[in-house]
């Protein structure tokens, strides 16, 4: 049977325990799979040959019991017991999934969940599990500086040299850096270090509009309420934001809470199919005040999640405002109980606001960087997803022959998360490690060893010679990095400052901020599993006749 490019079927083998079905159906929430036939004829098949459309589906692997459901892109690939085994962390999106990356040689050859009650109890999303062949396809493995408008593979010190070249000829002013989505903390913090020793103050992680800023405390920008803690709620206004898309599992950890009773949903933003019922009730800012009311009532547990869809605009800091003043006026913020939450859908952006990946005094901000003319340097640590204008000179440090290094007028190859040990903050600001399962390809290197080096082409001295060195001071600036897997909550005092705050919104409605869930990123448009897993997604959906 076909039931799409992730999932190999066996049948042979199948002995209707129903595990799949059950999962698909109550997990997922997704009718994919059923059972037809009485007695001898039973089977289990998706009725119209079609491909599964959850993006949890590839745990059915997991669960099958006797081999009939296998991963079609690891099949005839490698024998168990040839893996090395490196316990990791998902980075295709914020939950921070506690993963297994099992790899042979120097390439992955499959992705397995760990299990982690906490995070993401023994599920993983499909990007997460089916990403793997995107690492070693389209790869930058060595650097690259255009000349005469066309990029000419160099070494590592005359691309150190044009660089230095063009930031000696210009002001550190005139000097900026973006980190993007899949950047670690030591990377991060190392391009801070730098920006720093230039003299300049444009450095930024966050979208363009988004006002997440660590100004407002700890608890102004994450989920604060735990990812398990959805499990005590008894309602949730989701603004802005389709979980199912953005973070998969903990949109399956919210239908989870459903099914055991007493939860209210409701949804102020796109239409979407949530795999849960709820309540819609409108499309932009001004139902907002409306939908809590009605949703709170009565409640004692009340839960606001805010996507990044509602922030990533001009009038996001006013949104953000008004959606801690109705946790406020809601009873969602207690001594007990902090109801508000920011749902992210890069797995940096936390770690960057922890550090303070923001500009400094009088910096400018994403925006104000890609103004056409604003900027004669921009620094790019695996950004693809914001359009750089024409005019300034872009250093690309990346892993792909991606938008970013398209525009590039130098290119610096670095480390994919399997590739180097760093660490990540999730969207409930728990601090995880992803470790090196294999090493970078050719001339690549890890993010933070390309900074320090090109700082010494600088002449420039930066505080650390060594990853140890990095996270020593790392450690000493922000301590809490130092404690794997702990949280340190913010105050909620902080969320009740930013309920005072804020302008009026705008009428304009909400846009998802993921139009194509299995294309997000660099590595994932590099996969041609995630792009099969597209295609299939694009296409209309056939309806039987009666």
């Amino acid at each position: 049977k076909h039931i799409g490019p992730l999932v190999k079927t066996t049948m042979t083998r199948c002995i209707q325990c129903t595990r799949c079905v059950r999962f698909s159906t109550e997990v997922a929430g997704v009718t994919d799979l059923g059972l037809i036939g009485r007695g001898e004829d039973v089977e289990i098949t998706s009725y119209l040959e079609a491909a599964m459309t959850s993006e949890l589906q590839g745990n059915i692997i997991d669960l099958c019991p006797v081999g009939a459901l296998t991963s079609k892109p690891y099949e005839f690939k490698a024998r168990p017991w040839e893996l090395t085994k490196t316990e990791s962390i998902d980075v295709m999106d914020a939950v921070g999934t506690s993963i297994r990356v099992d790899s042979r040689a120097n390439e992955v050859m499959r992705v397995m969940p760990r299990l982690n009650e906490s995070v993401n109890e023994e599920w993983l999303s499909d990007k997460g599990r089916f990403i793997f062949d995107g690492l070693k396809t389209q790869r930058l493995d060595r650097p690259y500086l255009r000349v005469n408008g066309k990029l000419a593979p160099v070494s590592w010190a005359e691309a150190f040299a044009a660089i230095a070249a063009k930031v000696k000829a210009t002001t550190p002013q005139k000097i900026g850096a973006l980190a993007g989505q899949l950047a670690s903390v030591e990377d991060m913090f190392a391009l801070q270090a730098l920006m720093k020793a230039l003299g300049s103050s444009n450095i930024d992680a966050r979208y363009p509009g988004s006002p997440l800023h660590p100004k407002h405390g700890r608890a102004s920008y994450l989920f604060n309420s735990t990812i398990a803690g959805i499990e005590e709620a008894d309602a949730i206004l989701i603004i802005g934001s389709n979980p199912r898309h953005e973070a998969p599992v903990l949109n399956a950890r919210i239908r989870k809470r459903y099914l055991k009773g007493g939860l209210s949903v409701a949804l102020v933003g796109e239409r979407a199919d949530l795999t849960y019922p709820y309540s819609y009730e409108g499309a932009g800012p001004e139902s907002l005040e409306a939908a809590a009311s009605k949703l709170f009532a009565g409640k004692t547990k009340p839960m606001v999640i805010v996507g990044q869809g509602a922030l990533n605009r001009a009038d996001g800091a006013a949104v953000l405002a008004a959606a801690a003043k109705l946790a406020k006026a809601h009873g969602a913020l207690t001594a007990e109980w902090n109801g508000f939450n920011i749902l992210h859908t890069e797995a940096s952006l936390v770690g960057a606001l922890d550090i303070g990946f923001v500009p400094f005094e009088g910096g400018l901000d994403t925006t104000g960087m890609i103004k056409a003319g604003a900027l004669d340097v921009l620094y790019l640590l695996g950004v693809d997803e914001v359009e750089i204008p024409a005019g300034a000179f872009v250093i690309y440090q990346g892993t792909h022959g991606d938008r970013g290094a398209h525009r590039a007028d130098v290119i610096l190859p670095s480390a994919t998360y399997t590739e180097k040990s760093g660490l990540y903050v999730n969207t409930e600001g728990r601090v995880q490690l992803a470790s090196r399962a294999i090493f970078p390809p050719g001339e690549a290197r890890e993010d933070w060893a390309v900074i320090r080096g090109f700082a010494e082409a600088m002449g420039l001295a930066l505080p650390f010679d060594s990853l140890t060195g990095l996270r020593k001071a790392l450690y000493t600036a922000h301590p809490h990095f130092v404690v794997l897997g702990a949280i340190e909550s913010g105050a909620i005092s902080s969320v009740e400052a930013l309920a005072d705050s804020g302008a009026g919104v705008s009428k304009e409605p909400f846009h998802a901020a993921i139009k194509d869930y299995h294309l997000t990123n660099a590595i994932a448009r590099a996969s041609r599993v995630m792009g099969e897993c597209a295609s299939i997604a694009q296409r209309p959906v056939a309806v039987a006749a009666e």
